[in-house]
């Protein structure tokens, strides 16, 4: 069917005329087709901002409920049955603009609301405002981080930003370098494969049969990401070497030292330490400084996995829990996690200027050419691994001018004492018993419930085999009535435990009361 997308029809006369638009227009809008009508389509202008309008109107109403407290924090259903409710698939005819927006309102009814003050479930919650519309500014400027040219001010604000995050770790004058990366994960690679580069070069060119047998060296309670940085890098998962933690899940210098030594003898090369500030789990931080005492010791790169706990640096009254970060020689920190920044937001922070570009450029002359007339160190895409790279900078700049530090502080701050509430509530409360002793180092508050049927049970294999089973339970009854969300897992030989963690600045103790009654209420009868 042949259609000319400059047709008259109601829009283009409206336009042209000033008419407002009657209730038998908009009943023809939302039953033409998506691609005729919107923008580029000819004269499609009032029809976008209609469409786009109703889309804000649905955002605006999804947000409202993120924060209502008498509303679920999931409508949980299993994915058969998702599947089978609705059609997802993709057709060769387009849809119509009424479809396409209910097609919007069933994606968020089923969404879960991260922005939920009871949603607990992970380390990146919270839906922030000024944060929610800088994400909408980038996706309607749409463009590429890899040059000056097509990312003037975006390229300028993430020089800016990374060097405002270098000083705050303690590198003089925010001296180094730095990109936003997507997450944490990818930033730890990033670490890894600057750290291999800094040792041998020639690597780059001539590959992993031109070096030795390298080594790196990360605590039993680090994040998986990175063995696979080392699988990705053809280090081999083999070549990470686990080093023993404490019972509150801090690395032990002494056994580092040990394992270094030992890898050196059968002829391994030790080139990175990977070091943990706010592990996943426990919420530990690694003694940075004895850590780096080693790593200067045996001229090893140390590299600082602030993830989850580099946000503590915007605390004066938490920061000391990071003293010695200013001496590694990389640190990841993501602000999508403690400061609430809207997922993705990670930094690879490097204190030696100049090596990520080294590392990884590849002289594209179709986009990095030398004859440029502006300051070609503004083109940064050559120093990432990526072409394509997204704008991640800007809704951390713009929350960071509308609260400033300080209010990163009090945010940062208000989360750990919640957390420190939630644990005073419940380490001599009958029913609960803690994974460790002592207060927690960040948000992560690590305890079993004991339902009444175990609590009066002899420590021993069949009470083990039985608390195991607790937690799932009370988690899979939480999403089917939707009223809380909070994760659990093993850990070594500890059966089952809930790990749960604040970031959220929305939740009160009002919401840590409802949770510990929840968790009670659906595991009583366990």
């Amino acid at each position: 069917m042949s259609v000319s997308v400059c047709a008259e029809r109601p829009c283009s006369i409206a336009s042209e005329k000033g008419i407002k638009l009657s209730t038998s227009y908009l009943h023809w809008r939302v039953t033409m087709k998506v691609f005729y009508y919107l923008l580029p389509a000819c004269n499609g202008e009032i029809t976008t901002m209609s469409f786009l309008q109703d889309i804000v109107d649905i955002l605006l109403q999804y947000v409202v409920k993120s924060f209502d407290r008498t509303t679920k924090v999931i409508d949980f259903h299993y994915p058969n049955e998702l599947l089978q409710e609705y059609n997802w698939e993709l057709a060769d005819q387009p849809q119509t603009l009424e479809e396409i927006l209910l097609n919007c309102r069933t994606t968020l009814k089923y969404a879960i609301k991260t922005g939920h003050p009871r949603y607990f479930n992970q380390l990146s919650t919270g839906l922030d405002m000024v944060g929610l519309a800088a994400d909408w500014l980038t996706s309607a400027a749409n463009t590429n981080m890899f040059t000056y040219e097509i990312a003037p001010v975006f390229v300028l604000l993430e020089y800016v930003t990374l060097r405002k995050m270098r000083e705050m770790v303690g590198w003089p004058g925010g001296c180094g370098d730095g990109i936003f990366s997507p997450g944490g994960a990818i930033s730890n690679m990033y670490a890894m494969l600057i750290a291999r580069f800094k040792m041998f070069p020639e690597v780059k060119e001539k590959g992993m049969a031109a070096i030795p047998r390298l080594v790196a060296f990360t605590s039993e309670h680090s994040h998986f990401s990175v063995k696979k940085g080392a699988a990705a890098l053809g280090i081999g998962t083999d070549s990470v070497i686990l080093i023993r933690c404490d019972e509150r899940g801090k690395m032990i210098p002494s056994d580092l030292e040990r394992r270094i030594l030992e890898a050196k003898q059968k002829g391994f090369v030790p080139f990175l330490v990977s070091a943990t500030a706010g592990t996943t789990v426990y919420g530990a931080f690694d003694p940075l400084i004895a850590i780096a005492d080693i790593c200067k010791k045996y001229k090893i790169w140390m590299h600082v996995d602030g993830a989850w706990g580099g946000g503590l640096l915007m605390s004066r009254k938490h920061k000391w829990k990071l003293n010695g970060v200013e001496r590694a020689n990389s640190v990841t920190w993501n602000p999508h996690k403690m400061m609430g920044v809207p997922l993705q937001c990670s930094a690879l922070l490097v204190r030696e200027e100049g090596l990520m570009q080294s590392c990884n450029q590849m002289h594209a002359s179709y986009l990095f050419q030398q004859d440029k007339h502006y300051d070609l160190s503004y083109d940064t895409g050559d120093k990432a691994l990526q072409c394509g790279r997204h704008v991640d900078v800007f809704k951390l700049w713009l929350m960071w001018r509308a609260k400033g530090t300080t209010g990163f502080e009090a945010q940062i701050d208000k989360c750990l004492e919640l957390a420190e509430y939630l644990y005073n509530k419940i380490k001599n409360r009958e029913g609960y018993e803690m994974v460790f002793d002592g207060k927690p180092q960040h948000t992560n508050v690590c305890f079993w419930y004991i339902p009444p049927s175990l609590r009066s049970m002899e420590d021993n294999e069949e009470r083990m085999s039985r608390l195991m089973k607790v937690a799932p339970v009370i988690k899979a009854r939480m999403m089917e009535y939707g009223t809380t969300m909070v994760s659990y897992q093993p850990l070594g030989d500890k059966v089952n435990f809930f790990r749960m963690v604040i970031s959220n600045p929305a939740a009160t103790h009002q919401d840590i009361d409802f949770l510990i009654d929840e968790i009670e209420r659906l595991g009583q009868d366990l």
